[in-house]
């Protein structure tokens, strides 16, 4: 497995949000958490990157130890992080915010830049426009695609969807799929769970801070107690 998170207990303080948690995903592949309110879904992506700490468990990216790497490290180790919100510079345009996404990289990224507005063609159209012009949607391409810049093994993504329109919510989901089909890993967090389970390799029920199902996207959706209990019926 290209990552790989075990026995993760972590949260805010002495708050345990995380209570042993296990995930993971393959290269080319979409492993999506599911699960509601409060069952630490976006805490576990955030215990990955190392934007909290883990008390205990483990972290790893092809069978390497992430264990005490701080976020900008974790990049260049071949992950990135698209958080829920404040995930665009408003004030800088399209291109220049790619730009910030290769900010570590030393070498001509101009090849890279074309890739993503190859996979983001409304991004393509409007490069010197101000992210701060830019739909809800749109401004979830634009972060997708600045992480994308820094040519991630694995991208985690938080409720990609959140607050978008039916039609931008089937936008994003294709745009995603054009990401995994690079061979790009991809961690998501979801509210669409039903549409996102049918594209998943990979799915984790949690709940209260634990996993609670496990098996692939289409395991999960015939289950008819994860339906019953976390997908509506």
């Amino acid at each position: 497995m290209l990552l790989e998170a075990r026995g993760l207990v972590g949260g805010y303080g002495k708050m345990m949000i995380l209570k042993g948690v296990t995930l993971g995903v393959d290269e080319g592949a979409i492993a999506v958490i599911v699960g509601p309110n409060g069952a630490g879904k976006s805490t576990a992506l955030k215990a990955i990157f190392g934007l909290i700490p883990v008390q205990e468990g483990s972290v790893s990216l092809d069978g390497q130890s992430l264990a005490g790497l701080r976020a900008d490290q974790m990049v260049t180790q071949g992950l990135a992080l698209v958080p829920q919100t404040s995930n665009v510079f408003s004030s800088l345009s399209i291109e220049e915010n790619l730009e910030m996404g290769a900010f570590q990289r030393r070498d001509d990224f101009s090849a890279t830049l074309e890739k993503v507005y190859e996979i983001f063609p409304p991004l393509s159209e409007r490069r010197t426009t101000p992210a701060g012009q830019l739909s809800g949607g749109q401004r979830q391409m634009l972060a997708m695609g600045r992480a994308m810049m820094s040519e991630p093994r694995v991208l985690l993504l938080d409720e990609p969807t959140a607050g978008l329109s039916p039609a931008f919510v089937e936008q994003t989901f294709n745009r995603i799929l054009a990401i995994r089909d690079t061979g790009v890993g991809i961690v998501m967090v979801e509210q669409n769970a039903k549409q996102a389970l049918s594209v998943a390799d990979a799915g984790f029920v949690l709940a209260s801070g634990e996993n609670r199902h496990t098996g692939t996207g289409a395991e999960l959706l015939a289950d008819p107690e994860v339906r019953a209990s976390f997908l509506g019926g």
